[in-house]
């Protein structure tokens, strides 16, 4: 495993990482603890020392797995949650500092951790991002020992750029992959600048980078890859990185010809991300144990040479960029 700097949090993290939304169980189609707990132990075991969860991760669960599995290693296992999603209707007028308060008391109780290592605020409406009270709630459950740091995770550029105004903001998580470009333009600049890390979240676009779906390909009406492709569910820009499945398909052909010999095309995904140094770290999920050596199978491969990273480029410009770069 190789490390990375997570910006002014000071840690030295996973360069690949793990991101818990579906572990343990398909999206949508139920949480299985003891899948969950035997992932994690094995990320951990492959290297892994960075760990992103939520508190509407299967209702708390996902936390609970991840603290039991991390009190019970010997290892320094950094563990980054989210909270704000709970609110209902997601809205700006839901976001209190009492409210914000109770999910961070939630979240310390759901993991039996003493203090989060990195609480993030999760995907909050763009006027939360204009209101400083919100932000000086943190630096008070830092003071009390709740929290160590304090982070946002975006949906627009915009938002991340709004929000490393705040000093106590240390990390930005935020959609990159090869459909996702436009954060690694002036974003990137700004938070190098600022030394905030960057958390790559959604790198193969819902799956779509790995080149294991077709046309044919079937998704559960419970998955968001089925039912949210239109925003139905929560911004759109979360599923297949906001592009048409159609579309996508049709790129990941073009990838292909990129890697013809290469039939799981993630690793190539990972790697385009990785080279970019701004990043601190991408939080691929896994349901399997497959799906987890093949992410963290990535650092083993051959380095990208310059002409496939301009060729996987040239795929986003012809393909991908009218589509969605003025959207996130």
């Amino acid at each position: 495993m190789n490390y990375r700097r997570l910006g002014k949090t000071g840690f030295e993290i996973s360069e690949i990482s793990l991101g818990t939304w579906q572990i343990g169980g398909k999206w949508g189609t139920g949480f299985d603890d003891a899948n969950a707990e035997k992932i994690i132990n094995e990320a951990i075991d492959m290297g892994v020392n960075f760990i992103d969860t939520a508190d509407v991760y299967e209702d708390g669960r996902s936390e609970a797995a991840v603290g039991r599995v991390v009190r019970s290693r010997s290892e320094r296992v950094y563990v980054a949650t989210k909270c704000g999603r709970f609110i209902n209707p997601h809205v700006a007028d839901g976001y209190t500092p009492e409210v914000l308060r109770t999910f961070v008391e939630n979240s310390l109780k759901n993991s039996g951790l003493e203090t989060l290592d990195l609480i993030q605020l999760h995907c909050p409406p763009t006027e939360v991002y204009y209101r400083p009270e919100i932000f000086e709630l943190f630096d008070k459950l830092k003071d009390e020992g709740k929290i160590l740091n304090l982070g946002v995770s975006v949906e627009k550029v915009e938002e991340a750029l709004k929000a490393i105004e705040y000093p106590n903001v240390t990390t930005i998580q935020i959609i990159f992959n090869l459909f996702r470009q436009r954060p690694s333009h002036l974003f990137f600049t700004q938070a190098q600048k600022k030394d905030v890390g960057i958390i790559a979240r959604v790198p193969l676009a819902s799956g779509l980078l790995t080149g294991k779906f077709s046309a044919e390909t079937v998704f559960d009406e419970a998955d968001h890859r089925q039912s949210n492709r239109n925003g139905e569910w929560f911004d759109r820009g979360e599923t297949f990185a906001g592009v048409d499945f159609q579309t996508g398909l049709r790129a990941v052909n073009k990838l292909r010809s990129v890697f013809p010999d290469e039939e799981n095309l993630a690793p190539r995904a990972l790697q385009w991300i990785l080279s970019h140094s701004e990043v601190s770290t991408v939080i691929p999920g896994a349901s399997k144990k497959e799906h987890l050596l093949g992410n963290i199978n990535t650092l083993s491969h051959k380095e990208l040479t310059q002409n496939e990273i301009d060729r996987m480029n040239a795929i986003y410009s012809d393909e991908i960029q009218n589509m969605v770069h003025h959207l996130w």
